[in-house]
């Protein structure tokens, strides 16, 4: 049971905290949607709904005007650049977040770690995912497995007086590559530098022989950064 002592000093009752989500002030994205349809980028698209942010963005990293986008979120407004990794600042560990979501029409059906289950009513079940990582994706693949959801939560390395920016992505590539930044991030144990970027791989289809290539994220830890005495914790 809760402490009551707010029953007799309401006035003294902590306020509601602002929530996470009005904290950022811009998303970092790698895709763009054409006829309703998701295509890749090789340079960042950026959105926001400050246009002092947006124009920020541009000034820094290149590419065309703010321009307003359909959207049902706050960020109305994008910038397509012509950067393909921008110099960011993690807090730590605790700027990346994982888990795995299996999606429905209404939102999320399941929610695991890869070992367990996390949404509260099922919180502790075993995950009813594959344990092997390619079957893990094929279900994923077929509408039957969760799939990756990583976000990164980060200030800009040349301004960090914007706020914070996140990205989020459900990459299998950086399932991989961010276990060696979260070991990274660990050893730093503080503030660190890191290339955020988008690397372009091709490859050659064993069945047709046919040149094909994707776009993958990946964060590169650069080092430590100096800690800035007004930060305060991304969640």
């Amino acid at each position: 049971m809760g402490l009551r002592i707010w029953e007799t000093d309401p006035e003294a009752e902590p306020k509601p905290r602002q929530s996470f989500k009005n904290d950022i002030v811009g998303r970092f994205r790698s895709g763009y949607q054409v006829s309703g349809r998701p295509a890749s980028l090789e340079k960042w698209r950026v959105t926001s709904g400050d246009p002092e942010v947006a124009a920020e963005v541009r000034r820094l990293f290149g590419g065309d005007a703010p321009q307003a986008w359909e959207t049902q979120g706050e960020d109305n407004l994008e910038v397509f650049t012509t950067a393909e990794k921008v110099k960011i600042v993690l807090d730590g560990p605790r700027a990346i977040r994982q888990e795995m979501v299996l999606w429905g029409r209404n939102g999320a059906i399941r929610r695991c770690d890869g070992v367990e289950q996390t949404m509260d009513e099922d919180k502790g079940k075993p995950c009813e995912c594959p344990a092997s990582y390619q079957d893990r994706k094929d279900a994923a693949k077929s509408g039957k497995g969760c799939a990756p959801s990583i976000t990164v939560f980060f200030t800009l390395a040349d301004a960090p007086e914007l706020g914070k920016f996140k990205f989020n992505s459900g990459s299998w590539s950086l399932v991989r590559d961010i276990v060696t930044a979260e070991k990274a991030l660990s050893e730093i144990d503080g503030p660190a530098f890191a290339w955020l970027g988008l690397e372009v791989v091709e490859y050659e289809q064993k069945a047709t022989g046919a040149k094909r290539k994707f776009t993958k994220p990946v964060v590169d830890i650069i080092g430590a950064a100096p800690k800035r005495e007004d930060d305060e914790p991304p969640f």
